[in-house]
């Protein structure tokens, strides 16, 4: 076991620090100390020793900040950018990912089409696989409980979703907020989203039939901080 693994696993082994950890993971921007105490119910020097050995080990960044009140400027602590990967032995999966996806790319539309296949494939079996696990007939639920199982998928998938559905306007809207082949991005952002597209299209078929996922912003736009999609277009349900 190298040095860096050793001290990822020491840091994580305290119940309350995976915790904390699990916490800041979940928001969508930064944390203070006093909110960790708060949310833990511990001493904020408790709660900055937590959180300093996070950072330690480059789990979370953070920044000091003006808050407008005053005083000293305050310390917020958000996700870092960092992959944190434990394998025992180790296996290089991202760089495996990488050579298959400049594979594909060199085929050019022909690999991209390949791509789009393997992502609403993935995206269909991950949706059966779900309702097989949980014995779930989804042709009996309704579109808000199928809403919610396709949150639950997400979930599953860490890609830290939102999920709405308008019954009014009869669409649902799902953002994005963690990206699981960020580190990829830019080198393969066009392959990458294309298929995370097609992944949830196979994920829409599977619940809903006929529909159509437009596309509002990626995270690789400017200023934004998730992927938006409207899925709209949904079959009359029976």
């Amino acid at each position: 076991m190298d040095q860096n693994t050793l001290k990822i696993t020491n840091v994580l082994s305290d119940p309350t620090r995976f915790s904390i950890y699990q916490f800041i993971s979940k928001q969508r921007g930064d944390v203070t100390v006093q909110e960790i105490a708060d949310q833990f119910s511990i001493h904020p020097n408790v709660a900055r020793l937590h959180l300093t050995k996070l950072e330690d080990v480059q789990m979370i960044d953070s920044t000091t900040k003006k808050t407008g009140k005053g005083g000293r400027p305050s310390r917020f602590y958000r996700l870092s950018g960092e992959v944190i990967q434990l394998q025992f032995p180790f296996r290089d999966y991202q760089r495996l990912a990488n050579i298959a996806l400049q594979s594909l790319a060199d085929f050019g539309e022909a690999g991209l089409e390949a791509l789009e296949k393997i992502g609403f494939k993935y995206g269909r079996e991950s949706a059966e696989a779900y309702v097989q696990q949980f014995q779930v007939d989804h042709q009996k639920l309704s579109r808000a409980e199928k809403v919610k199982i396709i949150e639950q998928i997400a979930v599953n998938q860490g890609l830290d979703p939102e999920v709405r559905y308008d019954e009014k306007r009869n669409e649902i809207h799902l953002s994005i907020y963690n990206c699981t082949f960020k580190e990829l991005m830019s080198e393969h952002s066009l392959s990458l989203c294309s298929m995370h597209h097609q992944l949830f299209n196979g994920i829409f078929s599977f619940f809903f039939g006929e529909h159509t996922v437009k596309e509002n912003s990626k995270m690789t736009d400017p200023e934004a901080q998730a992927c938006l999609y409207s899925v709209i277009a949904l079959a009359d349900e029976s």
